[in-house]
């Protein structure tokens, strides 16, 4: 069984799609861009506050379905430039301790302003 999962405290989807999926414990969390949820449009304007923001985003939808960031098991990180990798890699760290999750990172072109962009996928018992 499928379940549409959304919450104000994130930002809406700028395409047609979903915030997050649930199937069964599993939670597929959509492609997170640095958008503040009030503002409605990416507000920071530096890796590390962006990849904040992104992360915030991903904790409201995992906090909308009781789910939170030690139940992700798989990220994938779209940059739009590898040379800001330290700055992406010093936050994305603080917020996940030691247990990290599996990693895919890859250089690529986002929509103008957003630097980082990360999906998710969470699994919970």
């Amino acid at each position: 069984m499928k379940k549409v999962i959304s919450t104000t405290k994130a930002p809406k989807p700028v395409g047609p799609y979903s915030q997050a999926i649930k199937a069964g414990k599993f939670l597929f969390i959509s492609g997170q861009l640095a958008i503040d949820p009030k503002e409605g449009r990416i507000v920071a304007s530096d890796m590390k506050e962006q990849t904040i923001r992104v992360l915030e985003n991903i904790k409201a939808i995992l906090e909308a379905e009781n789910y939170s960031l030690a139940d992700i098991v798989q990220t994938n990180v779209y940059l739009a430039s590898i040379a800001t990798f330290n700055d992406f890699n010093t936050v994305y760290a603080k917020y996940f301790g030691k247990d990290y999750p599996a990693r895919a990172t890859v250089g690529i072109a986002l929509m103008p302003d957003a630097l980082v962009e990360i999906s998710a996928i969470a699994y919970k018992e």
